[in-house]
């Protein structure tokens, strides 16, 4: 590690302890990319871009480590460069990205579904608990006392656990073989397609539905990655079953690109007074009901992620909560519109769900474990 590095961190446990003892919450940042994401709070940033740079690549190993204030591009630039790429395809939102805001953010882009959430690939961590602590918790599934994989309690986090200084995570080679199609379809029939063809040896690497929630056709936009072998044998048969055209190399990587960083249309037409709502809900889960919703509706990950635009107020959230509960999922205020109060509770509450209620106490445990004094009790996320 370099002697700048060693400041740094030196830097960020002075602020730490700090906080501690004034009892004022830090809230971490890296680009400012996702900073519209969470419950909002305005406590004092704790920057972790002078921590950065790339600590270690082993392409041959398909892992790679680095800092947290290092910019996401860079190090997707360096893992182009041996063909290789982060499969869970984190959003950006934005040219600053960092390789720890993408981590503490938890979220992933189209390909999530067919290789897995980000929290399946970090393989290691770096941390500064609420005390000051510099820990570690290392590439071959290292615990702690309490049992828990905390490399794994990191992604989603979004900084209220402790601050991520470095992490290892798993790369993958680029496919052999990519192509997308496209076609005019309704969400039923879609959904249903997406849910057989999931349960078949077909190189489905992603999909996307877009149109009025209320009926009619849309457009489907699927995926196939793998070998060329595969691909190539799966074109004719999946396009067969739905008239579907294959779109030029270029326009398939805008359309993807597009909708893992939210540029689609369906995304950008977010109103003063509206709220963008993600529902997360289980496979084969058929159409919802929605109501005052506005405009289209996209699914992705074979419809198990769906994303709608809706008034931001509280009756209405508590609607999608309660529809999305009774079909086995929860849903989350993503984005607000400039209109609607900050103050709004974002997310559906691990009290709210028959599943997860227990989960409270295991939360609460954790953080006063990691950050007894509060520092990193911002509230962003409940």
């Amino acid at each position: 590690m370099s002697q700048s590095n060693n400041m740094n961190i030196d830097l960020f446990r002075e602020q730490i302890l700090a906080a501690a003892k004034n009892k004022t919450p830090l809230s971490i940042e890296g680009g400012g990319t996702k900073s519209w994401y969470g419950n909002a709070n305005s406590y004092a940033k704790l920057d972790t871009r002078p921590y950065s740079g790339i600590l270690e690549y082993q392409p041959e190993e398909l892992v790679i480590t680095a800092c947290a204030g290092t910019p996401l591009k860079e190090i997707e630039a360096a893992l182009a460069e041996k063909n290789q790429v982060l499969a869970f395809e984190p959003p950006h939102f934005g040219d600053t990205a960092t390789f720890g805001g993408a981590i503490a953010a938890g979220l992933a882009g189209p390909g999530r579904i067919s290789v897995g959430n980000l929290r399946d690939f970090v393989l290691g961590a770096h941390i500064l608990d609420g005390k000051g602590q510099d820990l570690s918790f290392g590439g071959k599934v290292m615990k702690n006392v309490a049992g828990y994989d905390v490399s794994r309690l990191l992604p989603g986090s979004m900084g209220t656990l402790s601050l991520l200084l470095e992490a290892s995570v798993k790369v993958l080679p680029r496919p052999a073989a990519t192509t997308s199609l496209r076609c005019n379809i309704t969400q039923v029939r879609a959904l249903q397609l997406l849910n057989e063809w999931a349960g078949q040896p077909l190189p489905l690497s992603a999909s996307c539905w877009t149109g009025n929630p209320k009926g009619g056709d849309g457009e489907l936009t699927i995926r196939l990655a793998g070998a060329a072998a595969a691909v190539k044998a799966a074109i004719p048969l999946m396009g067969a079953a739905v008239n579907a055209t294959e779109l030029d190399p270029q326009v398939a990587t805008e359309f993807w690109t597009a909708l893992r960083e939210q540029q689609l249309p369906v995304f950008s037409k977010l109103g003063s007074d509206e709220t963008l709502y993600r529902l997360a809900l289980p496979a084969a889960c058929g159409p919802l009901a929605l109501e005052n919703t506005s405009g289209d509706i996209a699914l992705e990950w074979h419809g198990q992620q769906r994303w709608l635009t809706a008034p931001g107020d509280d009756a209405t959230f508590a609607s999608i909560k309660a529809l999305t509960n009774a079909n086995g999922g929860h849903a989350t205020r993503f984005k607000q519109g400039s209109g609607v109060d900050p103050s709004k509770q974002r997310f559906t509450l691990l009290s709210e769900q028959a599943h997860s209620t227990a989960l409270e106490a295991v939360q609460a445990r954790l953080r006063a474990a990691f950050d007894p004094a509060g520092v990193f009790a911002t509230s962003r996320l409940p």
